[in-house]
């Protein structure tokens, strides 16, 4: 499901960053990166907080494993992540 106001509704300084990125790579942002940066207070800041705990935190697995688990259940579901 892809939020719509994700397309348009970003805060100025989030918008002229996702133009630069754009203007850099020569193609749109993809979504994720979209959503990080719509609400960054609400969405993007605790979220990739909460990441980082869960793939660089105290864990049995090594940080490589956890990519490999990501990545497979990326591609599990048709992600391109």
């Amino acid at each position: 499901m892809r939020l719509t106001v994700t397309e348009s509704g970003h805060a100025l300084p989030n918008r002229m960053f996702l133009k630069m990125l754009k203007w850099s790579t020569g193609a749109e942002p993809v979504d994720v990166l979209r959503t990080l940066h719509y609400r960054t207070d609400f969405w993007g800041r605790p979220y990739s907080t909460l990441l980082q705990d869960v793939m660089r935190g105290p864990s049995e697995w090594s940080p490589g494993e956890r990519e490999l688990f990501a990545a497979f259940t990326a591609r599990v579901g048709d992600c391109e992540f």
